[in-house]
């Protein structure tokens, strides 16, 4: 293992940021187990982790015995992945929004999310089903940096995007974020509901497509993938 005494290895220390910051609520004993490594030596890496700002710890109740100690990200945790040239965007949102308006601002946004637009359907244009739509629209929000990925439930999909890379625009500028949801919605012609948000205190952006249930002539039911009503 490289790296000084006071900080886990590169390594070490990237794979278990990614993993708190891909999951909800992970142990020290499942990341543990995760990464392979013994109880003590996974403490070992989180107490370092903590002690350089990275990480925070707080206690969850799992029904039987003692509460568990469960891991996340500190805001400096969040910062070690990229935020594409974050400081040089919001100085551009900033001249554009002093020198031109607020209407200027909001005009830059609208093209790029009609240009956004055009490519997603061009990308999409020949996936069969909606599955196929948001695990193809994952693909491209993962090459776009967001750390996409879609998980089919029963009656839903949950979309989730565990990273941000241009978090501080939106910051700075909520249109990118409203504009975001319009996108999926158009994208993939059905309804879809932001369920977590990262600008709201979420560890994530998380977005639910859910199956609607139509009720038959014979009044038995059947399912419609995630059609407006």
């Amino acid at each position: 293992m490289t790296g000084d005494s006071d900080t886990p290895s590169r390594t070490v220390r990237d794979r278990i940021l990614l993993r708190i910051k891909t999951a909800d609520a992970l142990s020290t004993q499942s990341l543990a187990r995760r990464e392979g490594l013994t109880v003590p030596g996974m403490r070992s890496h989180l107490t370092k982790l903590r002690a350089a700002g990275f990480i925070e710890d707080r206690m969850v109740a799992s029904g039987v015995g003692r509460p568990a100690q469960h891991w996340s990200l500190t805001k400096h945790g969040h910062e070690q992945f990229p935020d594409g040239h974050a400081d040089m965007t919001v100085d551009l949102i900033q001249s554009v929004r002093a020198t031109l308006g607020e209407s200027a601002l909001n005009a830059v946004i609208d093209a790029r999310y009609r240009e956004t637009l055009d490519s997603y359907i061009g990308h999409l244009a020949d996936a069969p089903t909606l599955d196929a739509k948001l695990r193809r629209l994952a693909e491209l929000r993962a090459d776009e940096g967001y750390m996409a990925v879609v998980e089919r439930r029963e009656d839903d999909w949950i979309f989730t995007e565990h990273h941000c890379p241009i978090c501080a625009a939106a910051t700075e500028c909520q249109g990118f974020c409203r504009n975001e949801l319009e996108l999926f919605r158009a994208v993939l012609g059905v309804d879809v509901e932001r369920v977590e948000y990262l600008l709201d205190g979420g560890a994530r952006c998380a977005y639910q497509i859910r199956l609607a249930v139509v009720e038959n002539a014979d009044g038995s039911n059947r399912q419609r993938r995630g059609e407006r009503g």
